[in-house]
């Protein structure tokens, strides 16, 4: 087993940061460079109130031997030619130190925040991999691209606008993933799986895995380099005092997440489905 020390953009400092505290993008190079003086191998940046493209391009500048990863960049508001380029020119600057992790986001905000129309997270997201694989073998190639599938159709192929092939070889693909259906398909398609924090050892061994075994038996991969890639809440300071706060601000997140109905499984794994659907009422009459 191979252990890596990954820190999130922004926690090089102790605590928990609060949801109303942003990032600011002007310091994420120094940032970076930090982290990466404290020896931890890896760097990973959240698509909330700023770009992750924008933000893994500063960090991956500033660093020389960083990996950086996008935990996770959401797919579906981006085409997939989007994306699959935002990380083939992110790999190209980085010599192959980029990672690109996605996720489906839930259906209130793919509807409401990003403007879209809803579909099924899982074939979706099946569809969506796929393409990106499909994309950036035709580009590695010197190939014409040709992919089909229910959600998108991709054929066009305009010399000016295919890029050269990639030195470094191909980019590592994580999807996170909470749900039987879409840990199957991250064992299908991508390299790895980000765990939500909301998924204890216990689902990740009892119900992820052996759904991450089945995709990856339906294309005849193989998970010898599978990755998986926790986030656990931590609570830390310098005194009991502070860690007591930031222990009660972590059991308010798990609160919030455990209120989404996409992250019910993971509770009701541990006889707490009651739990999800009292939080979720009262999420609603906030």
């Amino acid at each position: 087993m191979f252990v890596e020390t990954v820190l999130p953009l922004g926690k090089a400092d102790s605590g928990l940061k609060t949801s109303d505290g942003a990032i600011d993008i002007a310091n994420v190079a120094s940032d970076a460079a930090l982290v990466e003086r404290l020896g931890y191998d890896g760097l990973t940046v959240r698509d909330n109130k700023d770009d992750p493209y924008i933000l893994s391009t500063l960090a991956l500048q500033a660093s020389t031997r960083l990996q950086v990863s996008t935990a996770v960049a959401i797919a579906f508001p981006r085409s997939p030619t989007v994306t699959a380029m935002a990380a083939w020119s992110l790999a190209r600057l980085s010599g192959g130190r980029f990672v690109l992790g996605l996720g489906s986001q839930v259906k209130g905000h793919i509807e409401r925040r990003f403007g879209m129309r809803w579909s099924a997270p899982g074939p979706w997201m099946r569809d969506y991999l796929q393409a990106l694989r499909d994309l950036w073998g035709a580009w590695q190639a010197g190939e014409p691209v040709n992919h089909r599938s229910s959600h998108y159709e991709i054929n066009l192929n305009v010399p000016v606008f295919t890029p050269a092939p990639l030195r470094s070889g191909g980019i590592r693909l994580q999807l996170a993933a909470v749900n039987p259906y879409m840990c199957q398909v991250a064992g299908e398609l991508a390299d790895g799986v980000c765990v939500h924090p909301i998924c204890t050892p216990h689902y990740v061994q009892r119900v992820m895995w052996p759904a991450i075994e089945r995709g990856a038996a339906r294309r005849g991969r193989t998970l010898e380099n599978f990755s998986v890639a926790v986030a656990p809440l931590v609570a830390t300071g310098p005194d009991e005092a502070t860690v007591l706060r930031k222990r009660e601000e972590i059991r308010g997140r798990i609160a919030f997440y455990g209120s989404t109905p996409a992250y019910a499984a993971a509770l009701e794994a541990h006889g707490l489905g009651g739990l999800a659907e009292e939080l979720n009422r009262l999420s609603r009459a906030q």
